[in-house]
């Protein structure tokens, strides 16, 4: 049975496709399945594994409104390795058409299940709000994928994201853990991204992924070429990094101690996957880095 993550956070910007899109390209290369749900209506993880969001027929709106089973939707064998679950600016009239439907906030929950056994790995790339798309995709999720830039900001809503995972939980999906959080857009020549970076592993370390994925020019540039960087350059820090994360990631499943030998920061050890409550997360960092800035 595949493991379904969500990777969501409610700021945007904070390289939550891009880890999606090469998450997958990475877990695929390590011999995974993977399915890719692109559930923005950006439609960015779609452009950026190289399929034209303006020619679909066919995408995620059609999935989550029932028109469609789960494969007609989807494109498989992407040049990535993994499969696609489209999308386009098609799904914001998904939120308005299902507004009156009953168990609404289950959709993509029920539209994966005929498919699920048949990968290891599916991820759900959120958009970065909350609103009825990211609430299926907590639903359908058995955990959350948190990608967190290395800045000030990004430590404010990280209470608040906890809060909502909380509460979907208790409401909606009791099985739903926090995966972890990822550090991106990493700089280590910014003191505030060093500052970031330290109060996070000092204050959620369990939760954390000890692989860092670097500020890189080749991460920047694959999407522009529809390709995950790890066909577009795969040499770079970007790909190497995400190679790592997604190594951590099937070490934490399977429980292993060992990290790959590699010139990034990879875990030593596995990790489990984590019970975070808001209180947790409840201004510890914010307020150490606010004194710090002051």
């Amino acid at each position: 049975m595949g493991k379904i993550i969500a990777i969501t956070n409610q700021k945007g910007g904070v390289g939550k496709t891009t880890t999606a899109v090469n998450l997958a390209a990475s877990l695929a290369a390590m011999q995974r399945r993977v399915l890719l749900v692109d559930l923005d209506p950006q439609g960015n993880a779609t452009m950026g594994s190289g399929v034209d969001k303006g020619e679909l027929t066919l995408t995620a709106c059609d999935l989550l409104l029932g028109d469609h089973p789960i494969g007609e939707v989807m494109v498989a064998g992407l040049p990535g390795g993994y499969d696609l679950v489209p999308a386009n600016a098609d799904l914001t009239a998904a939120e308005v058409e299902l507004r009156d439907v009953m168990h609404k906030e289950r959709r993509l929950q029920r539209a994966l299940m005929p498919i699920v056994a048949n990968y290891d790995y599916l991820l759900i790339d959120s958009p970065p709000s909350l609103n009825m798309l990211t609430l299926n995709a907590l639903v359908a999720a058995q955990s959350v994928l948190v990608p967190m830039q290395c800045e000030y900001y990004a430590l404010e809503g990280l209470s608040s994201l906890v809060a909502t995972i909380e509460g979907v939980r208790r409401s909606l999906n009791p099985a739903l853990k926090l995966e972890g959080l990822v550090r991106t857009m990493y700089d280590p020549r910014n003191n505030l991204s060093n500052d970031v970076s330290s109060q996070l592993q000092e204050h959620f370390a369990e939760a954390l992924y000890r692989t860092v994925i670097p500020r890189n020019i080749r991460l920047a540039e694959a999407p522009s070429f529809g390709l995950p960087v790890l066909l577009y350059d795969k040499t770079s820090k970007g790909a190497l990094a995400y190679l790592a994360l997604a190594g951590e990631m099937v070490r934490r499943e399977s429980g292993l101690a060992e990290g790959l030998e590699s010139g990034l920061e990879n875990p030593a050890v596995a990790a489990p996957v984590i019970d975070m409550t808001q209180e947790d997360t409840a201004g510890v960092v914010f307020v150490k880095l606010k004194e710090r800035a002051s």
